[in-house]
């Protein structure tokens, strides 16, 4: 009788564990020896009104359960984790949240991914000055110390000081090595990099110990959507400056292994397509610079919408040590099988393959 009992126990918990399994619209690898990383757009939208603030969380949630999953190995942020660096009265016609209420939901939001996946922010025009980039104070690094997650102690390999001459993650180069992609290295800006930091990185990326390394670089404006142009003459008070054409000339043009560019920053409501950008230019090597913005705040019901209806991006790195697969996909939707089928967005600016040279 015992013996019986416990088959029927143990039925009975294997179907609970595959009706789980199944309760949401679980994401694969399309190579089992891939690794990804997870692009996050900027997030203000959701932490600026608390009732958007768990929508957040549910990315950050699903990506901490995915880890394993989709072999993740870094979560990538193009900035703007707020609407207003800081700020106690609030425009009710844009948010409800003082700066301190949404620096704490976003410190709580990426919490889910502490001490088990490093997560790279690039900081925005939103994290500096009062309400818009007036100057280049933040709140960045008192919310986001070195210390908080120990999955950054081992690849941290350089950082350079901030605005206010602090050592903080705004500036921060992160190694990662791989069997079939070898070495390779994200490299993060503040907003509008002074020319001091785009040297500090131009001169890293060319060094001894890094030349040989693909690299990543990362930050907020660069590219505006749709036209995919690089931004310039932005109206920001933050001094001194570069957007995403001097970035180009001065940074990313020159150094022979800079591969890609991510950013965030611009979008329009109207469309999936006025969330994105997408270019490919040589740099002075004769290589392929590949170019990617992606931003989801005007998604879910524009500027003062839900803040991005959960769509993130994965990057499947292929085994072949040059193929990236994007794949746009929202857990929000996916997280239900009544809602699972709008989970994916497949228009060929949402979903295509990256081949580095």
């Amino acid at each position: 009788m015992n013996k019986i009992l416990f088959i029927i126990g143990w039925l009975l918990s294997l179907s609970c564990l595959i009706s789980a399994q199944h309760r949401a619209d679980q994401q694969h690898l399309a190579d089992p020896n891939s690794f990804s990383m997870i692009l996050l757009g900027d997030p203000q939208g959701y932490t600026k009104y608390d009732i958007n603030q768990p929508l957040f969380e549910i990315c950050t949630a699903w990506i901490a359960d995915n880890i394993d999953n989709l072999n993740v190995k870094a979560v990538l942020c193009t900035g703007d984790i707020v609407e207003q660096n800081e700020n106690i009265v609030r425009n009710r016609k844009m948010l409800n949240q003082t700066s301190r209420e949404m620096w704490e939901a976003g410190s709580r939001a990426f919490e889910r991914l502490d001490n088990k996946v490093p997560y790279i922010i690039s900081t925005g025009n939103h994290e500096y000055g009062y309400r818009s980039s007036e100057n280049g104070k933040t709140h960045f690094p008192e919310y986001f110390p070195f210390e908080r997650n120990t999955a950054w102690r081992d690849i941290c390999i350089s950082v350079y000081p901030n605005r206010s001459g602090v050592e903080s993650l705004e500036n921060a180069a992160f190694e990662f090595i791989e069997p079939n992609w070898g070495k390779l290295l994200v490299i993060t800006s503040e907003f509008a990099p002074r020319d001091e930091v785009l040297n500090w990185a131009k001169e890293l990326a060319a060094s001894e110990q890094y030349k040989d390394h693909k690299v990543i670089f990362m930050t907020h404006s660069f590219l505006r959507q749709r036209t995919a142009e690089r931004t310039d003459n932005e109206r920001y008070a933050i001094a001194p400056h570069n957007w995403g054409e001097a970035v180009w000339k001065k940074l990313v043009e020159p150094s022979g292994n800079i591969y890609m560019v991510i950013c965030g920053h611009t979008g329009n409501p109207g469309g999936f397509d006025e969330s994105v950008a997408y270019r490919v230019d040589k740099n002075t090597a004769g290589k392929n610079v590949h170019q990617m913005m992606f931003n989801v705040q005007i998604l879910g019901g524009g500027w003062e919408g839900n803040g991005g209806d959960g769509w993130l991006r994965i990057l499947e790195f292929m085994p072949d040590g040059k193929t990236i697969k994007v794949k746009t996909y929202s857990p929000l939707f996916g997280i239900s099988p009544s809602t699972k089928h709008l989970a994916h967005r497949t228009e060929p600016y949402d979903q295509f393959d990256i081949v580095m040279e």
